[in-house]
């Protein structure tokens, strides 16, 4: 068996002129990963997603994750790509949210070792829309924006002992990080159902961010699209978890 002449031509599009050390010293693992997730997976008929789209769901199920190895690795044919620096600072900023801030560190710090190898000065250029005034305000708008007017008065809702959390889902979560710019509301939904179904035994959350997706646009069809492609790097049980996610959330919609 051998590279399929698809997964060579995908492969030099994410690494021009790289030779595969990998390769050569596990040949049939590499061979079937690649024919698999550089070919089979990216040519399936009907799964296709644009490739900017398709590299900004991979680091995020990296992330998500944890696999911090393969993001730093992947992050330069990410950017091959076309997904741009502040997007990709969006995409490690927001997993804050999802994540916290312990697991995400050491992709940040990933992410600036490849931007200085790279040339790319830092900091990059800002993209924040808040103020410590109008967080909570403005996050509770992208809630209702994001999942409806049901969401309007959810930051002060709840038992007084944990009320606080609702108020820090709304200026926190939503509010220092989704009206950020650099990433648009689709986008930030996408990243986010990607980290929920990475790091699993979520899926409550998981099936409301479905929901929430298809929201603002991100229909059955897409998120699936989303699984598919996400495939090869977070596995068959997280992946078919996801699945369930989404149809439940379909139904309710």
């Amino acid at each position: 068996m051998s590279l399929t002449e698809n997964a060579k031509k995908y492969h030099e599009r994410m690494f021009p002129g790289y030779e595969s050390v990998a390769i050569k010293k596990d040949p049939e693992f590499i061979e079937r990963f690649d024919n698999f997730a550089y070919d089979e997976v990216v040519n399936q008929p009907g799964q296709e997603l644009p490739d900017k789209t398709r590299w900004m769901a991979i680091l995020s199920t990296l992330i998500g994750s944890q696999a911090v190895v393969m993001y730093e690795r992947l992050l330069p044919a990410a950017m091959n790509f076309d997904v741009t620096p502040i997007e990709i600072k969006e995409i490690v900023y927001q997993a804050t949210a999802y994540l916290g801030f312990g697991r995400v560190l050491p992709f940040l710090d990933a992410t600036n070792k490849v931007f200085e190898e790279k040339g790319i000065t830092l900091p990059l250029e800002g993209q924040a829309t808040t103020t410590p005034e109008n967080r909570r305000e403005l996050g509770t708008q992208a809630q209702v924006d994001i999942f409806g007017e049901g969401m309007k008065d959810y930051w002060k809702s709840g038992p007084e002992e944990s009320r606080h959390i609702n108020y820090w889902l709304a200026d926190n979560c939503f509010g220092d990080y989704y009206t950020r710019t650099g990433l648009d509301y689709a986008q930030r939904e996408m990243i986010t159902f990607c980290f929920i179904a990475a790091q699993g035994g979520c899926e409550p959350q998981l099936t409301a961010h479905a929901s929430a997706n298809m929201n603002v646009g991100n229909d059955k069809k897409f998120l699936i699209k989303v699984i598919s492609q996400c495939l090869p790097f977070i596995g068959y049980p997280r992946s078919l978890n996801a699945l369930a996610c989404v149809n439940k959330a379909a139904e309710k919609n």
